[in-house]
C-alpha cells in the first residue's frame, strides 16, 4: 500500500483513535464500584457496555477473517475507497448515538455481557478487542474491503462487506461508549445524592 494511507482508511483509523481517547476519558477516575453500577433493572453498567463491545468485536472479527484470507489468496487488491452498501450503510448509521427513544434494541444472546462482569476486566477486554480491530484493518487495508463479504454473525442469511463490518464496529463502539458515559454520569449523580 505504500507510505501514504488512503483517506478512507485514515478516516476509519481516526474513528478507532477517537474511541480509544473516549475510553481513556471514561476510565479516568472511574472506580470499579461506579463502573459496575447499574442504573435500572435490565440496563447495563459501564462494565457491561465495555464487555459487550469486546465480545461483539471478537465475533465480528472472527466472521471477517476467512474473507480476508480468501481475498489475499485470490489477489483481490484494493480498487477504491471503503464504502458500505446501501443496507449496510443504513445499519451502521442506525447504531450512531445518541440512541433515540424507541430505537433501543436487544443484543443477541451471544453478545450479552455477564452480570458479574468486573469493570477492570471489561475495560481490558475491550481494549484488547479494539486493538485487534485496528490490527485487522491495517493488515487488510490493501485488499478490496468492499468486495470481501462475510455472513452477519447475528442475522442469518444477511451478508455484509468487510467495509460495512468495519463501519458497523466503529459506530457500535460509539453507541456503547455513549451509553457507558450516560451510566457513569448517573452513577456519579446517584453516589453524590446518597452521601
Amino acid at each position: 500500500m505504500g507510505m501514504m494511507m488512503p483517506a478512507d482508511i485514515a478516516d476509519l483509523v481516526a474513528q478507532l483513535d477517537a474511541a480509544e481517547r473516549d475510553l481513556c476519558r471514561l476510565l479516568d477516575g472511574l472506580t470499579p464500584a461506579l463502573g459496575g453500577w447499574r442504573p435500572a433493572s435490565g440496563a447495563w453498567s459501564a462494565a457491561e457496555c465495555l464487555e459487550h463491545l469486546a465480545i461483539t468485536n471478537r465475533v465480528y472479527l472472527g466472521a471477517m477473517q476467512e474473507p480476508a484470507v480468501r481475498a489475499r489468496t485470490r489477489g483481490n487488491m484494493r480498487r477504491g475507497p471503503v464504502k458500505p452498501g446501501v443496507v449496510g450503510g443504513w445499519f451502521a448509521r442506525s447504531l450512531e448515538p445518541p440512541v433515540k427513544p424507541g430505537r433501543r434494541t436487544r443484543a443477541p444472546r451471544m453478545v450479552v455481557p455477564a452480570t458479574s462482569t468486573q469493570f477492570d476486566e471489561a475495560a481490558a477486554a475491550f481494549s484488547a478487542a479494539h486493538a485487534q480491530v485496528r490490527a485487522y484493518l491495517l493488515a487488510n487495508a490493501d485488499l478490496d474491503l468492499n468486495r470481501m463479504r462475510f455472513p452477519n454473525p447475528f442475522v442469518r442469511g444477511i451478508r455484509f462487506s468487510v467495509a460495512t463490518g468495519l463501519q458497523v464496529i466503529a459506530a457500535h463502539e460509539r453507541r456503547h461508549l455513549w451509553q457507558a458515559w450516560r451510566t457513569r454520569r448517573a452513577a456519579e449523580s446517584d453516589s453524590a445524592t446518597s452521601q
